[in-house]
């Protein structure tokens, strides 16, 4: 009976890897990390280098230095260009990952893709004149379409288009054949013209029904009924706590939980992030204290488990001449939060005295983190830093210069030793015997 349901649990999981949807969204937001860390530490620079406002811990507020605050300009430039621009990225990237799970590798759906994500949303906002009348401003974009508040919008236009443009592309009942003589790249545009056309339309016409319907646009309405109660689940400390604990339960198995989820919780941490960066860069107080970068500081650090603490475990405590020989090859790793080693190497995955600790360890790393962050002693994540950063230089680097959270995520290490500790010990019982 155990064993039909481990086999029906590790199938389920896999499935879940794979399903292209959840696959599709996992490898956009990994494709995007990068330009998501450049406006990040344009974040950073922007305001703990070259801010000038008297008072401000600022490089450029030291003597001598103010020159930095020219430099202001260039990076808050390159951070409007990075991470409020984060939900077309989004769209385009999430869409050109589903077209190519499906075959299709076509350059004109990640713009199809846009345009129907365009379709959706409102293209007016209102402004108020210095003489205090409201003014409505026609054919825009707001931050709050092309930011990361946009990113759920923008995460279902961009998978429900690819859907639609792919299985009218591998129907070819739309397809234009034009003459062997007409160049290929034209003859490409025109075979997808109608997929294109029929997939706006559709999109863009279910859009204006919905309105019609409900009085309100579909972007609002995923909004208000399936983005917010989400992101009020995975962004309070229970929800998230049971996320990292499911994570973790993968690992065990030998999948890689931290993949797997990722296409499901990345989203909305993700989201969380940009507010904090955006209040961050405003000068205002940070609304979030779970969010993306969090995880990477007290959810992972050292690894998924908190291997970290387990490496300390067995150079204290343990007898076993292999898990001393495996750890010592793992610390270098480990510094820059890659545990593998670790995992695979005791092995971690189906064994049932290191698997406890292994699903405790982050659960009270990650109460610890927002107990502190409560209290005020760790700062707030308005950075996100690339997840090899060492740990306590991570945590300084997230919290935008902030010393608590770098001593918050050393000291997360050392309870996470003391929770593998006693499962260590009874480990040495186990001990491999010696030939003689």
């Amino acid at each position: 009976m155990k064993e039909k349901m481990m086999n029906g649990f590790l199938l389920f999981a896999t499935k879940l890897q794979t399903q292209r949807h959840i696959s599709a969204i996992k490898d956009g937001f990994t494709t995007l990390l990068p330009i998501i860390i450049v406006g990040s530490f344009c974040t950073l620079f922007s305001n703990i280098v070259c801010n000038t406002t008297p008072g401000y811990v600022s490089i450029a507020n030291l003597p001598g230095m103010s020159w930095l605050g020219a430099l202001k300009p260039m990076f808050d430039a390159a951070n409007w260009g990075t991470m409020n621009m984060l939900a077309i990225g989004a769209c385009i990237l999430i869409s050109m990952e589903l077209g190519e799970g499906m075959g299709q590798h076509d350059w004109s759906l990640p713009i199809t893709a846009l345009a129907c994500y365009i379709a959706l949303v409102k293209t007016t906002t209102t402004v108020t004149a210095q003489s205090g009348e409201v003014l409505t401003v026609s054919n825009v974009l707001t931050n709050e379409v092309t930011s990361a508040r946009g990113l759920f919008v923008a995460m279902v236009a961009a998978l429900v288009s690819a859907e639609i443009y792919c299985r009218l592309v591998s129907s070819g009942k739309l397809d234009i054949k034009m003459p062997e003589s007409v160049p290929s790249n034209v003859a490409k545009s025109f075979s997808v013209l109608f997929p294109s056309c029929v997939t706006v339309f559709l999109v863009a016409g279910f859009g204006l029904l919905f309105t019609t319907v409900t009085k309100m646009t579909v972007p609002e309405a995923i909004i208000k009924f399936i983005q917010t109660p989400l992101s009020n689940v995975m962004t309070s400390w229970v929800g998230y706590v049971v996320l990292v604990f499911m994570t973790d339960v993968l690992w065990i198995f030998g999948i890689h939980g931290t993949q797997t989820l990722k296409g499901i919780y990345d989203p909305i941490l993700l989201a969380a992030f940009a507010e904090n960066e955006a209040a961050y860069a405003a000068g205002e107080a940070i609304p979030n204290i779970i969010s993306t970068p969090f995880m990477s500081c007290f959810g992972t650090v050292t690894g998924a488990g908190i291997t970290g603490g387990l490496l300390i475990a067995i150079f204290l405590f343990s007898k076993r001449e292999d898990y001393r020989a495996i750890a010592k090859l793992a610390v270098p790793c480990g510094i820059f939060n890659i545990n593998e080693p670790l995992t695979f190497g005791l092995p971690i995955v189906m064994n049932p005295i290191l698997a406890i600790p292994f699903m405790i360890a982050p659960a009270v790393s990650n109460i610890f983190g927002y107990f502190m962050t409560t209290i005020g002693f760790c700062g707030r994540m308005v950075v996100n830093a690339p997840w090899t950063t060492p740990p306590g230089l991570m945590a300084f680097l997230c919290s935008g210069g902030n010393v608590g959270a770098a001593i918050t995520q050393i000291i997360v290490i050392l309870l996470a030793a003391v929770v593998y500790a006693p499962f260590v010990i009874a480990s040495n019982s186990q001990a491999v015997p010696t030939e003689e």
